[in-house]
């Protein structure tokens, strides 16, 4: 095999870049947090739905504007149509949403955890291909609505050990920002291109974020504006700056927020947060996002409210707010933090069956097949070997019971169980036992 060769073979034995590969103990792992997402999504009240894995390019750009093209994997199909990998799932849901608006009651409250697909610069806590929670809220413009969404992932983060000591959530305003930016003179058409920019903010250093501004064209005087609007301390100094009825009201809508999140329970984690402003261009008011305090790590969850977004594909207008978390920084930090469980990559055994002699495996299997029809995890030795090794085998499988296959079984229809974790171990006829496995008691 020559050089070229050896080097191609190594390099397709390797995962894509930004992927990952899940072995046994991490698809373990990745099914317990899916588990975890899905019983807090049904506890609150949300139904699960799911789209294609890849979506018309057009439904993103809408949604997100062109700039998202670069972010995306694309590809043109056979008959000339331009489509995309989804990178999120939430323009899925506007699409499907729009198509049945009139059909669904309200208020929708949908949850989803997709694979899915972002062709950007792998890096700690971003990943080309990621799994997502989904959360939303279709239906309901009222502040109560966002209050429950934020409540499910704050729950969730309770739920793993994330307690407000650990992390936070950041809440800010688009819509206050947006007055803010026209009372320091900057027109309404240039406040994406400022939200683009104050999303940056915690993201940079001062001098770099005053440079990349600037080369984004924001002169002097409108740097020192945004960034005074940044250094917004919390919603006290935020109210005196708040000088339309309009700011007024969505700044009452951020204080009706943190008394739902206190009846909750939840509101130690609320954080007022002028930098959070999010990147996409389709929110219109309330956004949230959910850092560890330390700051180490990019943001765990983030969301807000995009009140316009199911119009744009042709449906109702319907105010909407929700939530994405995905699950690359989610497991890192349980993992700096060690809060990530130990999950066993199988599921322990609750009988293991063993034969006394190779003769009598027949029986072993007919045993297993019975117990595993009526719903029990069994198993078995894959080698016939001897008892003690066979025992040892079911105590590295995590056996509840073993039961034994002898020669009382042949003569006299006898079995015997033993508690693998007691150690007392009796006698029972092969039939009664396979008729109600569950009565068993040692």
């Amino acid at each position: 095999m020559s050089e070229n060769q050896t080097k191609k073979t190594k390099s397709i034995l390797q995962a894509p870049r930004g992927t990952r590969d899940f072995y046994p103990e991490q698809m373990a792992r990745l099914q317990w947090l899916f588990q975890l997402w899905r019983q807090t999504s049904l506890r609150h009240g949300f139904e699960e739905y799911d789209g294609p894995s890849f979506e018309h390019l057009d439904l993103y750009t809408i949604k997100s504007g062109d700039e998202i093209v670069s972010q995306l994997f694309s590809f043109e199909d056979r008959g000339g149509r331009d489509l995309a990998l989804r990178p999120e799932l939430t323009p899925t849901l506007a699409r499907m949403i729009a198509v049945k608006a009139n059909a669904l009651p309200r208020p929708i409250k949908w949850f989803s955890i997709p694979r899915s697909c972002r062709a950007e610069r792998p890096q700690k806590g971003r990943l080309r291909e990621f799994f997502q929670w989904n959360i939303d809220i279709v239906g309901s413009d009222e502040v109560l609505a966002d209050a429950e969404c934020i409540f499910v992932a704050l729950d969730f983060l309770r739920q793993v050990g994330l307690g407000p000591v650990l992390i936070e959530l950041r809440v800010n305003s688009r819509f206050i920002v947006s007055t803010l930016l026209i009372d320091a003179g900057i027109d309404a058409e240039r406040h994406g291109q400022m939200f683009a920019i104050m999303d940056k903010y915690e993201k940079l250093s001062e001098a770099e974020f005053d440079k990349y501004a600037c080369e984004q064209g924001v002169c002097d005087t409108e740097l020192t504006a945004v960034k005074n609007i940044l250094r917004v301390p919390d919603l006290s100094s935020l109210e005196s700056l708040s000088r339309s009825e309009q700011s007024r009201a969505e700044l009452a809508k951020m204080r009706e927020l943190k008394q739902y999140l206190d009846d909750f329970g939840v509101g130690e984690y609320f954080v007022y947060k002028p930098a959070v402003v999010r990147g996409l261009a389709y929110y219109t008011g309330i956004v949230f996002e959910i850092f560890d305090r330390s700051a180490k790590m990019r943001a765990i969850a983030g969301g807000g409210r995009y009140d316009n977004l199911i119009s744009m594909f042709g449906g109702p207008s319907m105010p909407a707010v929700g939530f994405g978390m995905g699950d690359v920084v989610l497991m890192d930090l349980l993992d700096e933090l060690g809060k990530a469980p130990m999950i066993p990559s199988h599921q322990p055994p609750e009988f293991f069956v063993i034969d006394a002699d190779p003769s009598l495996f027949g029986m072993v299997l007919k045993i297993v097949g019975c117990l595993r029809g009526k719903g029990f995890a069994a198993d078995y030795a894959p080698k016939r070997q001897a008892m003690g090794k066979q025992f040892k085998y079911a105590t590295g499988r995590l056996a509840k019971f073993a039961i034994i296959v002898g020669d009382e079984t042949r003569t006299q229809n006898l079995i015997s169980v033993k508690n693998l974790q007691s150690g007392e171990q009796r006698q029972l006829n092969v039939e009664e036992f396979l008729k109600s496995p569950e009565q068993l008691s040692l």
